[in-house]
C-alpha cells in the first residue's frame, strides 16, 4: 500500500480535478490531512480504528483547538476515509462514528439597514455633519479606487455574494467558466452569473444602484485605457485581478473612516443582505437560493438573527416586555 502522504496527494488531486474544488478548499483539506498523516506515520491508514480517532480528538481539545476547527478536521478525515475505502479493503470508516464536541451557536454579525446603506455609499450622518471626515475615506480624491470600491460594495450588498465569488467575477463570459472557475456580470439583464462553493453556479439579480455603480466603474476604467476584454471585473492599478485580502483591508479602512461602531468585513455585508431580505420577504427558500447554500439548514441561522432583532424591538417598545422594579418608598 502507498504511503499516507502519497495517498493524500492522490486524494487532493481528485478533489481539485474530479470534484472541481477551489484551490483554497484543497489547501484546507491538505492542512487537516497532514495531521492524519502525522498521527499514523508508523503504520497503514487502513489500520486506523475509531478509538484512535477519538484519542486524537481528545488531544486536540486538550491543546485548545476550537469545537468548530475539530469538526472541520473530522469532516476532512471522514471524506478521505470514504475515498480510501473505495480503493482498499476497509471494514469501516474509522472517523464516521466519532463526533466532535458541541460548538456554541454563533449568530452572524449584520449591519442595520441604515448602516449598510451608509457604508456602501461611503457616507454617514457623522461624516455629513463634518465634511472633513469625508476626506478621511481611503478612496477620497482617487477616482479609480473610489469608483471601484463603490461598485464592488454595492454589488456585494445587492447580491449577497461571497468574497471569493466577488473577486472571481469577470466582465464577460470566458472559457474558464466551463471549468467552474469564474462568473461574470450581465448589466443589460441586471444579473450576475456566480460560481460558488463546489463549482455550483447560480444567477442572482443586481439592484439598480449596483448596476449604476458598475457602469460608472467600467466607463472610467475604459477611459483610463484599461481594456474591458481582460477577464477580471475588479482590478488593481496594475490591471491584475483584485485580491480578497485587498478587499478586506479596504472594508476595514472605510468603516474606520466613517466612524462605524464595529469593524466591517465583506462577509458581514453578505450577512446583512440575507438578514434584511428575510426581514422584508420572510421567504427563507428564496434567501437560500440567492446565497447559494446547498442546505436550507445553513440559511435558517438568519431566522434566529431576525428573531433576535424582533425581541430587541419588543423589549424596547412593549409596556409589559420587562418587569420594571417598583420605585422604593421612604417612610
Amino acid at each position: 500500500m502507498a504511503k499516507a502522504s502519497e495517498l493524500i496527494d492522490t486524494f487532493l488531486q481528485s478533489l481539485a480535478h474530479g470534484r472541481r474544488y477551489s484551490a483554497l478548499t484543497v489547501q484546507g483539506y491538505r492542512r487537516d490531512l497532514d495531521k492524519l498523516s502525522h498521527a499514523f506515520s508508523d503504520r497503514p491508514l487502513t489500520e486506523a480504528r475509531p478509538a484512535e480517532i477519538r484519542a486524537e480528538v481528545a488531544r486536540w481539545r486538550a491543546a485548545g483547538l476550537s469545537a468548530k476547527s475539530i469538526a472541520r478536521r473530522l469532516s476532512a478525515w471522514r471524506t478521505f476515509f470514504d475515498w480510501l475505502a473505495q480503493r482498499y479493503a476497509m471494514p469501516m470508516n474509522p472517523a464516521k462514528s466519532v463526533r466532535p464536541p458541541r460548538a456554541a451557536r454563533r449568530l452572524p454579525e449584520a449591519l442595520s439597514v441604515d448602516w449598510a446603506v451608509q457604508f456602501v455609499e461611503g457616507k454617514s450622518a457623522a461624516a455629513d455633519a463634518n465634511s472633513a471626515a469625508l476626506g478621511a475615506l481611503p478612496s477620497a480624491g482617487d477616482s479609480f479606487a473610489e469608483l471601484r470600491d463603490r461598485a464592488l460594495m454595492e454589488l456585494l450588498y445587492s447580491s449577497g455574494l461571497r468574497l471569493s465569488e466577488l473577486v472571481g467575477l469577470n466582465c464577460h463570459p470566458d472559457p474558464s467558466v466551463a471549468a467552474g472557475r469564474n462568473g461574470w456580470v450581465d448589466l443589460e439583464s441586471a444579473e450576475a452569473f456566480v460560481v460558488g462553493k463546489g463549482g455550483r453556479s447560480r444567477r442572482v439579480p443586481i439592484g439598480a444602484p449596483a448596476v449604476q455603480a458598475l457602469r460608472e466603474w467600467l466607463a472610467f476604467r475604459q477611459s483610463q485605457g484599461k481594456d474591458l476584454s481582460s477577464t477580471a471585473l475588479f482590478i488593481n492599478r496594475s490591471g491584475g485581478r483584485l485580491s480578497g485580502r485587498t478587499v478586506q483591508r479596504r472594508f476595514g479602512q472605510r468603516a474606520k473612516a466613517l466612524g462605524m461602531p464595529t469593524t466591517v468585513h465583506p462577509h458581514m455585508l453578505r450577512h446583512s443582505f440575507a438578514s434584511h431580505l428575510l426581514q422584508s420577504s420572510g421567504d427563507l427558500r428564496a434567501v437560500q437560493e440567492l446565497l447559494g447554500h446547498a442546505q436550507i439548514a445553513t440559511t435558517q441561522v438568519y431566522t434566529h438573527l431576525d428573531f433576535q432583532r424582533l425581541a430587541q424591538v419588543y423589549d424596547a417598545a412593549h409596556p409589559r416586555a420587562r418587569r420594571k422594579p417598583a420605585p422604593s418608598s421612604k417612610t
